[in-house]
């Protein structure tokens, strides 16, 4: 279940959405949807939220969100550069104006020497314009990680829509 304040940042980014005329897609990883099913609570979300992937494996954030295999080699699945990749990825796979990726560890366990509550939020604008990247240590468990990070992910996107 999302927070209150969830909500309002979801009901706040479609409306900046439609209201621009433009168009979002997500690619998630240890949110594992939440986004995508926080934005589609909204009656009229199909306005301008076109859909996303859930990228979980790291093969599928290369066959699904784009990101070049060489990096996920060379930066691996939880970096800055894998997340600003499956946000331009998603959004140019999706035809959608903006594109909102996250990647990290939820835990409980580590992930390839990375703790959980390590999370990359990353945003592409209009024709790939707009960048912005945001790296984030949160705690709490696993449900308080995700919420937490699809709640950073929101509010990114609506203040780069203000």
């Amino acid at each position: 279940m999302s927070s209150p304040g969830t909500n309002v940042l979801a009901r706040t980014v479609l409306a900046r959405l439609t209201s621009r005329g433009e168009t979002l897609a997500t690619a998630e990883s240890l949110t594992g949807g939440l986004i995508g099913e926080l934005l589609t609570d909204v009656p009229g979300a199909s306005a301008s939220y076109l859909g996303g992937v859930i990228a979980y494996a790291t093969r599928l954030k290369a066959t699904l969100a784009g990101v070049p295999d060489a990096m996920l080699t060379t930066d691996g699945p939880v970096a800055a550069s894998t997340a600003r990749a499956m946000a331009g990825g998603i959004a140019t796979r999706c035809g959608a104006d903006w594109g909102l990726a996250v990647t990290g560890v939820a835990g409980p366990d580590s992930q390839d020497g990375h703790l959980p509550g390590e999370v990359h939020v990353a945003l592409v604008g209009p024709s790939g314009e707009k960048i912005i990247e945001e790296r984030h240590e949160l705690t709490g468990d696993r449900t308080a990680i995700r919420r937490r990070t699809a709640d950073i992910a929101l509010a990114l996107l609506a203040d780069a829509l203000e």
